[in-house]
């Protein structure tokens, strides 16, 4: 049979809707139930029932939510009025939004950093502040009052940091660098990565600062200007940058020779630290006798003056004294005409003080 003039809500032509004499009959919407025949859509599932058919189609899921009263989504149970409760919770759960996003706590050490639309807006110190609700503004607190350290190089032998001295030479360093944040907003906007960037100027200015330096000074007693020197020039580069961080102060963990060399290096730093010990006790000695040379000499022009003014009593005066220092260490005793005689046996007198006191403290400490 053709099916010419049929559309696409048409009932098709099958051997249940066929007539006697082989004419078509209307097929009924209701799977044959007897009632009017309906056109049927494509967009619409078929109402017939077996093994082929399809479940409900998202439009009827939705539908019946909708119709089926109650609390709407989830089953949730209705207001004495008969309303639903989602505008409720809708609502508190807005509420609970713009208070989180609208009201702030910042630290006494912290300070906000306010955006509006990603863009910069204000910067708020230590307190309670209030901003718009996100994303509208957003508020990023910043820690102004802590001291960040970036360490550089290491002290470990497989991880050198190599440095170049004003004699050609090469120095293995490690270094701490303490820095804050002055500007908050010039920290977060200005650079890309602000931590990267104090690292790198760190190392430019070790570099620039050690170059001044031959590599005896770099490793010994200069570390203090070479400290001075980079804290000067870190700071001068990140104000160029207009970065927002302030160098605190610089630490110098470690400065050597490279590994290969550093034993050879130590025993020559040890052999200078002898010459220069050598040295000073020779300046000690030679500054002694010096000094003792000037005094005897201004002993002697005193001496030479009394002497111009009284001659003869600074001659006696000299020879008392000089007797005195050699005769008051030797036994005396007095030649008279016809026999010998001592004097006073003094010097052997004191040598039996002397020991008689040794032998009491020795025994007293055997008694102890």
């Amino acid at each position: 049979m053709s099916n010419e003039g049929k559309g696409p809500w048409d009932a098709p032509d099958n051997g249940d809707t066929k007539g006697q004499g082989g004419t078509p009959q209307p097929t009924s919407a209701n799977g044959g139930n007897g009632n009017d025949a309906q056109p049927s859509s494509p967009w619409e599932p078929s109402p017939q029932r077996g093994p082929n058919a399809r479940g409900p189609s998202l439009e009827d899921l939705f539908r019946r939510k909708a119709g089926g009263g109650g609390g709407g989504f989830g089953g949730l149970p209705q207001r004495p009025d008969g309303k639903s409760w989602w505008p409720i919770v809708a609502g508190g759960l807005v509420a609970i939004w713009l208070l989180w996003t609208s009201v702030h706590r910042i630290g006494p050490e912290q300070e906000g950093v306010v955006t509006l639309f990603g863009s910069y807006s204000r910067t708020v110190q230590p307190g309670i502040a209030l901003t718009l609700p996100a994303p509208i503004e957003r508020l990023e607190k910043v820690d102004t009052q802590q001291i960040r350290t970036t360490s550089i190089g290491s002290v470990r032998a497989n991880a050198e940091n190599l440095v170049l001295t004003k004699d050609q030479n090469l120095v293995d360093m490690a270094y701490d660098i303490r820095w804050s944040i002055k500007d908050p907003e010039l920290y977060l906007f200005q650079l890309d990565q602000p931590d990267a960037s104090v690292q790198e100027v760190a190392e430019s200015a070790m570099r620039a600062a050690v170059a001044n330096f031959n590599l005896i000074q770099a490793i010994g007693g200069s570390r203090s200007e070479i400290e001075a020197q980079v804290r000067q020039r870190m700071q001068a580069i990140l104000d160029e940058y207009r970065s927002g961080v302030m160098v605190r102060s610089i630490s110098i963990r470690e400065s050597d020779p490279p590994a290969e060399v550093n034993d050879a290096f130590r025993e020559v730093n040890a052999s200078q630290q002898r010459r220069e010990s050598y040295l000073n006790d020779a300046r000690a000695y030679a500054s002694r006798v010096t000094e003792l040379a000037l005094g005897e000499t201004a002993e002697f022009d005193k001496i030479y003056e009394q002497y111009k003014t009284a001659p003869e009593v600074t001659r006696r005066r000299i020879y008392y004294e000089t007797m005195e220092q050699v005769l008051s260490k030797v036994d005396k005793t007095i030649v008279e005409s016809g026999s010998v005689t001592p004097y006073l046996p003094l010097p052997e007198i004191q040598r039996r003080a002397a020991s008689a006191a040794t032998d009491t403290v020795t025994v007293t400490g055997k008694k102890q």
